[in-house]
């Protein structure tokens, strides 16, 4: 019997070790299932971005002679025009309300749904039931139950309450009502998984010590929730501010509710000018990353631990 030449047995081992090196460091051949996955996100979202964050240093000639910076000329003039800036405020301003609204009147619902009871799974159902809606469909029965002649307002005509019809829609009120029909079904959903994942017995040791339920509140759940807290906030205020079929089906398009994404769409599908919508796209990315920053740092300090569970 033969044995195998020295160079193709050494050329073996040498292939095993490294094997075994990769293999202890994870890297193996199961990763072969994320090619999949990674060109999915280099061909829908690595080459999209990078060609976005291009075309806004291509200012088409107009924006160049009208606001000057060259490159930037977009960015110049996403600053300079009041119209455009001022949508950074006017989104803000409908976003954070919204998203920390949605939170905290998640936070006792969510309380009281990890108890027992009669009703319960039909009172769930209801709370959750506007996700299966969608915007589209929200801001219509907005317009048809709360606008000037809708149900809302004709009723209360009929009764003598009011006299003349109540704005509810077509204004900065319709746009709120629509995210928070629409946000807080999300909310509340995270919010109970989160909850669920905190181990009851601590708050039950709490209570044997004399800790009434403000105090086992505010030193032992809030701070055990405050990173589900954090990632609902980051979820909902996502979704409020790149509002835009609400911000125009039941708001003022061109007016309280002018949003960044109706700016963005104004540029690209009127103004047929694909850098400034691209460059407004980035600006709406940048103050995004901005308030997750702030509301990730505002977490790691009021709690660094884990709950030992979801949360």
């Amino acid at each position: 019997m033969t044995s195998p030449p020295l160079g193709r047995s050494t050329a073996t081992r040498s292939t095993a070790s490294l094997r075994h090196r990769l293999a202890e460091r994870g890297i193996d051949t199961s990763l072969l299932m994320l090619v999949p996955a990674l060109v999915f996100a280099l061909a829908l979202f690595v080459y999209p971005f990078t060609y976005g964050m291009g075309l806004t240093f291509q200012p088409t000639a107009a924006t160049q002679e009208k606001w000057g910076g060259g490159a930037f000329s977009n960015y110049v003039a996403f600053f300079k025009d009041t119209f455009v800036s001022d949508s950074v405020w006017l989104t803000m301003r409908l976003a954070l309300p919204a998203a920390l609204f949605n939170v905290l009147a998640s936070i006792p619902m969510a309380f009281k749904l990890r108890h027992r009871f009669r009703g319960k799974k039909l009172l769930t159902t209801l709370l959750v039931l506007p996700i299966t809606l969608g915007t589209v469909l929200t801001a219509q029965g907005l317009l048809i139950f709360a606008g000037r002649q809708g149900w809302l307002n004709r009723f209360l005509i009929q009764i003598g309450v009011i006299d003349q019809p109540l704005a509810l829609v077509n204004n900065y009120l319709g746009v709120m009502f629509s995210l928070v029909i629409s946000g807080f079904p999300f909310a509340f959903l995270l919010i109970s998984s989160y909850l669920s994942g905190i181990d009851p017995s601590i708050e039950a040791a709490a209570k044997t010590m004399g800790a009434d339920w403000k105090q086992r509140f505010r030193r032992i759940i809030l701070p055990l929730l405050a990173p589900g807290l954090a990632t609902t906030f980051i979820l909902t205020f996502v979704l409020a501010f790149s509002v835009f079929p609400s911000a125009r089906l039941v708001g003022d398009a061109m007016g309280s509710t002018r949003v960044m994404a109706l700016m963005a769409y104004r540029a690209f599908g009127e103004q047929i000018d694909y850098p400034m919508a691209s460059t407004i796209a980035i600006m709406m990315g940048v103050i995004e990353l901005a308030v997750i920053t702030a509301v990730l740092l505002w977490r790691s300090f009021l709690y660094k631990g884990s709950t030992g569970g979801k949360g």
